[in-house]
């Protein structure tokens, strides 16, 4: 999977469609090979990350769960400790 695609599901505030929006232009751009599509290709590169966009909306609004919303703060800081921590072994080995 796309490293820079995050988990958009069960946050506390809800991913924002700018959130969405590009966790679908991660995705394009993975699939397709393309960081920025040729002219001929834009507007078919275009129209799937709208495409895409709509269809996360769709899933994040339909899915449901017990478990409490997860704070980005918080999560942010737990992945920013296991980065250092991946870090530091693979330095020191």
């Amino acid at each position: 999977m796309c490293r820079n695609i995050k988990t958009l599901f069960n946050y506390d505030p809800p991913a924002t469609d700018a959130e969405i929006q590009a966790a679908a232009l991660q995705f394009v751009r993975k699939v397709s090979g393309f960081n920025r599509p040729s002219k001929a290709n834009e507007a078919a590169f275009l129209a799937a990350v709208d495409e895409i966009a709509a269809v996360t909306h769709k899933l994040l609004d339909s899915l449901a769960t017990n478990a409490p919303g997860k704070n980005r703060d918080e999560e942010a800081a737990k992945a920013r400790i296991r980065s250092a921590q991946r870090f530091a072994q693979r330095d020191a080995a």
